[in-house]
């Protein structure tokens, strides 16, 4: 079982913005599923083929409460000794997160395991929650581009993806396809 995690900010607000992308990612690959409200981890979940895809409802910067307790759910996290946590253990057969990247170009996507959260707070939230950082990341490239330098990061994450901006991520996930799921086995 690998447990997908798409990550954005619930809310009718949020939909198709650039912090939403891990949310459209999901929806865009699974083609319209069935998202089932899962109270236990505070998520939607969709399961196909073995693997458990999780929309977090926490908002972005609590994405790890969700993740981690769907983890802990499926016993996909080594055993505690009393009040330790085992930390830095590897996930990357089981856990993949898909998020929006300010440092990549718009429309370019990057894979990466066992790297530091570069100042996402859902990823940051993550690592928080579950004790390392040795999962698959899927980032997708939102980098602001010169004309829209003045606009505050805040505002830029919140506001809506072009439907050519989509569509080039659309056409970049296709042409890596092969390595995304080499690499993580989607």
């Amino acid at each position: 079982m690998k447990i997908i995690v798409g990550l954005g900010n619930p809310s009718d607000k949020y939909k198709k913005t650039r912090h939403n992308i891990g949310f459209d990612i999901l929806d865009w690959y699974l083609k319209e599923p069935k998202w089932q409200e899962n109270k236990k981890f505070n998520s939607l979940t969709y399961e196909e083929g073995g693997n458990l895809y999780i929309k977090p409802q926490t908002y972005m910067n609590k994405s790890g409460e969700a993740v981690s307790k769907a983890l802990h759910y499926f016993k996909l996290t080594p055993k505690t000794w009393g009040l330790f946590q085992k930390k830095d253990y590897d996930l990357s057969d089981v856990l993949i997160v898909i998020h929006d990247d300010l440092d990549i170009e718009l429309g370019k996507i990057k894979i990466s395991e066992n790297s530091s959260s570069a100042g996402h707070k859902g990823v940051s939230s993550i690592i928080s929650h579950i004790k390392t950082k040795n999962f698959i990341r899927i980032r997708i490239g939102i980098k602001k581009p010169l004309t829209s330098q003045n606009i505050p990061t805040e505002k830029y994450v919140l506001s809506k993806l072009k439907a050519e901006e989509f569509e080039n991520i659309k056409t970049a996930w296709n042409n890596l396809k092969p390595q995304i799921q080499e690499k993580t086995g989607l």
